[in-house]
């Protein structure tokens, strides 16, 4: 039977883009999904699919290495912990990487509980969206430093090109850091949101796609964010074609929570969460921003006008 260096499980947006990436670069992966359309896919651009977890198993050399890119939550407790989940059939020294947003209190658990069977857990905050995961992830890992050592050849995989990666402490200590990354991403949305609506409210007739290019040219400001700014008004000058409905919000409400139990006060961040949901009860042309913006780097939905 054919063996592949790793496993990966979960064929969404980022997850597909991240399979095809490590492909691209000669790596061996098996990859798996429900989606069986997803698997065949990849299938043809070299990665062995697999139809079940079981299958996934048999093709991995020991110590096994999965990479899980699967929702936060009841998705990846399913696949770890359900009857014929991954805790059933891994053996110790086995490692699984959880590359989604999940809560890291969840992952610290997830860590122990798998400890007591001898697998290893690691948590992986991945950053940089579609353009990321098909270019190179900015990753933020925490757990067990040897099972860190033992899978850095895929964080080198999963990285190489535009990202990086940094091993930053112990188990759940890679999405803590990243859900401070997000929360930090909520106040700097807002802010160029906000910013772009006094603009386009203001009394003069600007281009706004001549403006946001001309503020990624050296400007105080510039940022990837601005030129995603930019291709969103290149596509729609005046963002008529969507409402400002911004969705997301689960990592912004938990950075937010654990801020105010340790007396960090928070203040632009809450204020940006709050401005999403605010924006879910009205159209602004700010909430039109931020999730053009969204759509942009990560792929979200955005809600269009009828």
């Amino acid at each position: 039977m054919n063996t592949c260096s790793y496993g990966m499980i979960g064929l969404g947006k980022m997850g597909a883009l991240a399979a095809e990436n490590v492909l691209s670069k000669g790596v061996k992966v098996a990859v798996y999904d429900m989606n069986s359309e997803q698997v065949q896919r990849l299938e043809k651009l070299g990665a062995i699919g697999c139809h079940n977890l079981q299958e996934m198993i048999e093709v991995l050399p020991k110590p096994r290495i999965l990479w899980l890119m699967v929702p936060a939550g009841e998705a990846v407790e399913q696949v770890l912990f359900s009857k014929d989940g991954l805790s059933s059939l891994l053996s110790a020294g086995d490692i699984v990487i959880d590359g989604g947003n999940s809560f890291y209190r969840d992952s610290a658990r997830r860590a122990q509980k798998l400890a007591d069977q001898g697998i290893k857990y690691l948590d992986s905050g991945s950053s940089g969206g579609q353009a990321g995961a098909r270019n190179g992830l900015c990753l933020m890992i925490g757990g067990d430093k040897e099972s860190f050592d033992q899978a850095e050849g895929l964080f080198k995989a999963l990285t190489e090109g535009i990202g990086d990666y940094l091993y930053v402490g112990e188990s759940g200590s890679g999405h803590f850091t990243k859900m401070v990354h997000n929360a930090i991403e909520y106040g700097m949305l807002q802010a160029i949101g906000e910013g772009f609506e006094l603009l386009y409210e203001g009394p003069y007739e600007l281009d706004l796609e001549k403006i946001a290019h001309l503020w990624t040219q050296g400007s105080i400001i510039r940022s990837y964010l601005m030129e995603l700014m930019e291709r969103s008004f290149s596509k729609d000058a005046d963002l008529h074609q969507i409402t400002g409905e911004v969705g997301g919000g689960s990592t912004g409400s938990w950075a937010i929570e654990e801020a105010w139990k340790l007396g960090v006060p928070f203040e632009t961040i809450a204020t940006s969460y709050a401005a999403r949901l605010r924006s879910r009860q009205d159209d602004t042309f700010a909430g039109k921003v931020v999730a053009a913006l969204r759509n942009e780097f990560g792929g979200h939905a955005v809600v269009g006008k009828e």
